[in-house]
């Protein structure tokens, strides 16, 4: 086992900084997987350097595809539809939910069977969500309990399906479509509750043939399979949003402080977080908004801020902020007013329960908070004091409470700090950077 890795905290007297942040994951994670599957030549700039990003390419490797590392720049020769070959041994997903529930949607349509698993976490989180619909698209899927990790999926001549996920999750959509791409026919997904949409966009940007229509029940979303995919050619991904949350906040709820963000993704389908944020009166500016391959990016200015209102977030909201909620309950407890959210027991199945994680580390940090099965109520605001703060394995929890930090009184101890890894290296490195 590797050795647990305490980084400690000291409060802040204020942020400042300029600065760009590695690859959106959920871009880096299908600009890897379409590059694959495209005929020809991939340049990805700025591909993330978090750990989980770096399994999706592990796993294409191990898949025979060709790719070249390089700082920067991720080079990836495309196999086309049909170039994918059966790997020599078991595929590796790490601590990623993306890369096993996505890859899965590509290793049905193969020809051949694969197994593919991931660490403790990733076979404790449920896959029969993607499971089912590529059960019913003609794969042969074998799992621990019909429902966990590792997975032995035997592939080829799927049919297309029309499907409504049971759960609004972007990793379902994504891997039915994908497995669409290799469904004789159309394959339609029925969103009911809109999730972000970067799979429809690279869709779009390969040249796929997909559909989207408005429908009383949502969205229908559809692509046609067998058909050939351009190459993605010279590609740029944006800064991570969700990465970029923790340091929007930092600077909110720290005195004194400006930061400004560059190249960062702002996907409608992403910026509920900024939304809820400013409804709270955060100072936040989103500056020189462009377009780029089919995504809006901007700069984001945050600046210091008197937080205050009641704010209730469930439903539809919720499945657009699901990974932003660790920082956004730092946030409510510097809040003039309460912070209530309701329907999201999903957060009980991330990379670690997040609701009880939350609820422990700010009981421990001295915050009065209440927990539900499905959700947690902070009012505030409340004076942080440090604290032994537990990770869980969990990168967005490390992170989450590095921030806590900057405000609280007195040292506030991180273990198992490397889980910042799983989505951003830096992190730590960054936060030195831009404290005063």
């Amino acid at each position: 086992m590797p050795e647990t890795k305490i980084i400690r905290v000291l409060p802040a007297n204020l942020l400042r900084g300029e600065f760009h942040l590695p690859g959106d994951k959920s871009i880096s994670h299908r600009s890897a997987m379409f590059a694959a599957i495209g005929d020809g030549q991939s340049r990805l700039k700025n591909y993330s350097s978090a750990r989980d990003c770096q399994s999706t390419l592990d796993c294409l490797e191990k898949l025979g595809i060709r790719i070249g590392r390089e700082p920067g720049l991720i080079t990836i020769e495309g196999a086309g539809i049909d170039g994918i070959k059966a790997a020599s041994g078991i595929l590796d997903a790490g601590n990623s939910g993306s890369t096993i529930r996505m890859l899965s949607g590509i290793l049905a349509g193969q020809a051949f069977t694969t197994e593919i698993t991931g660490d403790e976490s990733i076979q404790r989180r449920p896959m029969k969500r993607i499971i089912d619909p590529l059960t019913l698209m003609g794969a042969r899927i074998e799992a621990r309990e019909g429902n966990f990790a590792p997975l032995k999926i035997s592939g080829g001549d799927l049919k297309a399906i029309e499907y409504t996920p049971p759960v609004a999750s972007a990793q379902v959509k994504s891997s039915v479509l994908l497995a669409g791409l290799f469904a004789e026919g159309k394959t339609t997904v029925i969103e009911k509750t809109p999730t972000r949409n970067h799979t429809e966009v690279m869709l779009r940007e390969c040249g796929a043939a997909i559909e989207i229509d408005k429908v009383s029940a949502g969205e229908r979303i559809s692509v046609t399979g067998r058909q050939p995919l351009r190459a993605l050619g010279d590609y740029t991904v944006a800064g991570d949003l969700s990465s970029a949350a923790f340091f929007i906040v930092a600077a909110l709820i720290t005195k004194n402080s400006r930061l400004k963000l560059q190249h960062i993704g702002i996907n409608p389908s992403r910026t509920a977080l900024i939304d809820v944020l400013k409804q709270m009166g955060g100072r936040i500016e989103i500056a020189d908004s462009r377009l780029a391959h089919g995504e809006g990016v901007a700069d984001i200015i945050a600046e210091s801020s008197d937080l205050k209102g009641d704010i209730d977030l469930s439903g539809a909201l919720i499945a657009n902020l699901i990974d932003e909620i660790p920082i956004l309950a730092v946030a409510a407890t510097q809040l003039h007013g309460t912070l209530r959210i309701r329907e999201a027991g999903e957060l009980r199945v991330k990379e670690s329960d997040r609701i009880r994680a939350i609820v422990d580390n700010l009981r421990k940090m001295g915050i009065e908070i209440d927990e539900f099965d499905d959700g947690l109520r902070i009012a505030g605001p409340q004076k942080l004091r440090g604290a032994r703060i537990e990770s869980f394995d969990d990168h967005r929890i490390a992170m989450a409470f590095a921030v806590a930090g900057l405000i609280a009184d007195g040292e506030t101890e991180i273990h198992g700090a490397e889980a910042a890894s799983v989505s951003l290296p830096e992190f730590f490195e960054i936060l030195n950077g831009i404290r005063n």
